[in-house]
């Protein structure tokens, strides 16, 4: 077997989290940086968190916002369809009265 492979490990490491958490483990690295900790992750507290680093949440939440604005005004395809039926026999009606 070859010697001196296994890297370094380091019992005192700090990890310190976006939300201000810091904590104390071991790891092979010298520091450690987190997005999200134990004390900040949804689960673990309850409350709703975006981590959002460009912008995406907020692009997500205004689409979402533009989409429920205009969902009552779409139609679908079926709707669509039915309405044309309708146009075609009131105007095969309207044919039928006047050739009488």
């Amino acid at each position: 077997m070859k010697a001196n492979i296994h890297p370094k490990y380091h019992p005192n490491v700090t990890v310190t989290c976006a939300c201000g958490n810091s904590f104390v483990t071991g790891s092979t690295r010298e520091t450690l940086r987190v997005e999200i900790c134990g004390a900040c992750h949804p689960f673990y507290t309850g409350k709703e968190k975006f981590v959002d680093t460009a912008r995406r949440v907020e692009k997500f939440q205004e689409k979402m916002a533009r989409v429920a604005a205009t969902s009552g005004t779409r139609q679908g395809k079926r709707a669509k369809v039915a309405k044309k039926k309708a146009a075609k026999m009131a105007e095969q009606t309207a044919v039928e009265k006047d050739a009488q």
